[in-house]
């Protein structure tokens, strides 16, 4: 696959800033490091512009107010914002290559009274159950499972092995990953005398709105009642290996890296962002736009938000900054 300089600048609504030629051919995104001819690249890095002046790629993104100490080799492309044009440019690439699939394989299973849109895409050995909704464009990969009155919403992918419990509600152009599980039991169980825990039926529903993306073996309980749900906010992107419990809600635009775990009925407010293996109680609440590092165990609220929260259990940045700074120099355990 090749595309033109002149038609990479389109895409991005970019400028080229050489005078030379425009129709030179590029065939692949390529780190700048590692850059040959035919490859296009970028700079998005400080730590990377030594790579400036001695890549051999054919073309580079440059943010429109970079400045180059000298002439390089590239053909430049300025562009507003390097990270995201590299997204949007790999995302045209994908498309290209691995063309859209708009067809039923066989075999699959499909249940009663169940609506399929148009241009979707249902691999083999699929199973959907019975009134489930999937709207137009849909991708879902082989061995997926789709329980019960689910509701796909448009343009949205389910790679091979995702499972889908009854009554979940995805929305428009989400991701899940092989092996996400949406709307799988909540952790309730209730002690009795003898030691033993009696199970708490859980049969509310987890929602997914508009450009979710889940990660690779990422669990998202369902919600406890009935007329309750887990709910993920628009825009949320969620790493591999995340725990959602019962009740949670996540609210839009937040983050959350691999390995991390929320409670029942706690809620992140919206543009937060979590760390690896980060830890939340339940019943917690965390304010829109917070930080909280790795491995940081958060065992109480901080409904105010707009801060950066370190340690386990989890405090104020400043805060955990002085006290390390003093328990770090303890003296150490006599021998």
């Amino acid at each position: 696959m090749q595309v033109s300089i002149q038609k990479i600048a389109a895409l991005l609504e970019g400028r080229i800033e050489n005078t030379q030629s425009r129709d030179t051919m590029i065939s692949h995104v390529s780190a700048i490091e590692n850059a040959c001819v035919g490859d296009i690249t970028f700079l998005h890095n400080a730590i990377y512009q030594q790579y400036l002046y001695s890549t051999q790629a054919s073309a580079i993104l440059l943010d429109k107010n970079f400045s180059l100490a000298r002439n390089i080799h590239p053909y430049i492309i300025r562009v507003e914002n390097v990270y995201t044009s590299v997204g949007k440019l790999l995302d045209y690439f994908q498309k290209k290559k691995y063309k859209n699939k708009t067809k039923k394989e066989s075999p699959i299973h499909i249940g009663q009274h169940v609506t399929i849109g148009k241009d979707t895409y249902i691999g083999a050995f699929t199973y959907i159950g019975d009134h489930v909704t999937i709207h137009d464009g849909v991708k879902i990969y082989p061995h997926t499972y789709i329980g019960d009155h689910v509701t796909i919403g448009c343009h949205t992918i389910l790679y091979s092995g995702v499972k889908v419990y009854h009554d979940t509600i995805i929305g428009k152009h989400c991701i899940l990953h092989a092996g996400a599980v949406l709307g799988s039991d909540g952790f309730g169980f209730a002690p009795q005398a003898d030691g033993s825990y009696a199970k708490i039926p859980q049969i509310g529903k987890v929602v997914l709105e508009d450009h979710v993306e889940i990660g690779s073996n990422t669990i998202i309980d369902r919600a406890t009642l009935s007329k309750e749900a887990t709910i993920i906010q628009e825009g949320v992107k969620l790493d591999n290996l995340v725990q959602i419990a019962h009740n949670v809600m996540i609210k839009k635009n937040t983050v959350i890296a691999a390995q991390s775990g929320i409670a029942g009925s706690s809620t992140i407010g919206e543009n937060s962002v979590l760390g690896g293996q980060v830890g939340i109680a339940g019943h917690v609440t965390i304010g829109p736009k917070t930080s909280i590092g790795a491995q940081s165990g958060i065992t109480k609220s901080f409904p105010q938000g707009h801060q950066v929260l370190l340690g386990s259990p989890g405090f104020k940045r400043k805060h955990f900054l002085k006290s390390y700074a003093i328990f770090k120099n303890l003296p150490k355990e006599p021998k």
